[in-house]
């Protein structure tokens, strides 16, 4: 096939090269983001710039391997966490799985594709998505696989401050796919970031969970859990090569889930 085809994108197809171009076994790939505080360097959109970059990247790295194809976008997320802040725009619990419900099943109805991985750019989505993830796949016979790419940019340290939201790793990513969106002469102003002591007791305990907040001053420094004054586009890029070769472990499995 030639032609904007070839860009993997699905809204770059036909109605009338669909049913050619997509069979049962492929790989629907959805960027989903948020629209909320990222700092005073990070523009609202981060999550969704980071979410549509990475599958873009990895399309490209494994879309043949695994016949990848690109759908559009959702753009805004749960993120209540963050909605002390102006420009924060969150759905509700109950608005997102209308939406998600609405979306699957439209993506179900319309194309022959009946495998689906959310590359999600924001922690926030994690547990809807993991919530209504049985349920879609029951209810619409998709199989559904999520991609966290927060935690796969930020693995859990053992020590120090962990790098949540707007810190070192998110930033380095931005810097390296984004550059011109980051406000860096900001970076510079940022104070040190709280003792990690209360985000691991507050956000990353797996034994109990808090509606916790990013105005907290015991968790976060202008909305920053992390330290981004030592971000770098050098580490963005290793994080990047990173994240997309670790992809392919997640599309193996998720061909394998089909099985």
């Amino acid at each position: 096939m030639t032609g904007p085809a070839t860009s993997r994108t699905i809204g770059d197809l036909t109605f009338q090269e669909i049913g050619t171009a997509l069979r049962a076994s492929s790989i629907l790939c959805l960027p989903m983001g948020s629209m909320e505080q990222h700092g005073p360097h990070l523009p609202l959109n981060t999550d969704t710039v980071l979410a549509e970059a990475f599958t873009a990247r990895i399309v490209a790295r494994w879309g043949e391997a695994y016949d990848l194809w690109r759908l559009p976008s959702i753009a805004i997320g749960l993120s209540r966490e963050h909605d002390w802040a102006a420009g924060t725009i969150s759905l509700s619990v109950a608005g997102m799985t209308a939406y998600l419900r609405d979306l699957t099943g439209q993506i179900a109805r319309a194309l022959p594709a009946r495998n689906l991985l959310i590359v999600n750019g924001h922690g926030g989505n994690r547990g809807i998505l993991e919530a209504l993830g049985r349920e879609l796949r029951g209810d619409f016979g998709l199989n559904l696989g999520v991609l966290h790419l927060g935690a796969m940019i930020s693995p859990v340290a053992g020590t120090g401050v962990p790098e949540i939201h707007a810190g070192k790793d998110e930033t380095s990513v931005m810097l390296a796919v984004a550059p011109e969106l980051v406000r860096s002469e900001r970076m510079r102003e940022l104070k040190a970031s709280p003792d990690g002591a209360a985000a691991r007791a507050l956000i990353l305990d797996p034994a109990a969970s808090w509606p916790w907040s990013s105005a907290d001053k015991r968790l976060a420094e202008q909305g920053v859990i992390g330290s981004a004054r030592e971000a770098s586009a050098e580490l963005g890029k290793t994080i990047v090569a990173r994240v997309v070769e670790g992809a392919g472990a997640v599309l193996k499995q998720l061909r394998e889930n089909q099985n």
